[in-house]
């Protein structure tokens, strides 16, 4: 019976790390050369504080508590790529970008956490 549950627990974390249908993933070297394309919204969907702390001056910080009330201010026609942490926030934040309707949504995956900048 233990390992039933057990199954069912890396089951769902691992579901829950797979990227929303349509969303792009890069890694944090990708993102450098991503970095100053003026064509590109940047957006990093921690904390305050988290942002503070440590953050790329490119991206702004549309904490994801918060997204679904900003969306407004992003134009749905222009790529998004989005960071977070470790990957699971800004994958949540790109699956519901995508589901608003907007059309490249890209995924840095491993987030500050892999940023060596």
């Amino acid at each position: 019976m233990e390992w039933i549950i057990i199954a069912l627990l890396v089951g769902l974390v691992v579901w829950r790390m797979k990227p929303a249908k349509g969303v792009h993933s890069i890694t944090t070297e990708q993102l450098k050369d991503r970095v100053k394309d003026r064509n590109v919204q940047l957006i990093d969907v921690r904390s305050p504080a988290e942002y503070t702390a440590r953050h790329i001056k490119e991206f702004k910080n549309i904490p994801l508590n918060v997204l679904s009330n900003k969306m407004g201010t992003l134009k749905k026609d222009q790529e998004v790529i989005i960071i977070c942490q470790s990957g699971m926030r800004s994958s949540n934040a790109a699956g519901q970008l995508k589901k608003a309707g907007f059309m490249n949504v890209t995924n840095v995956r491993g987030g500050m956490s892999a940023w060596q900048g």
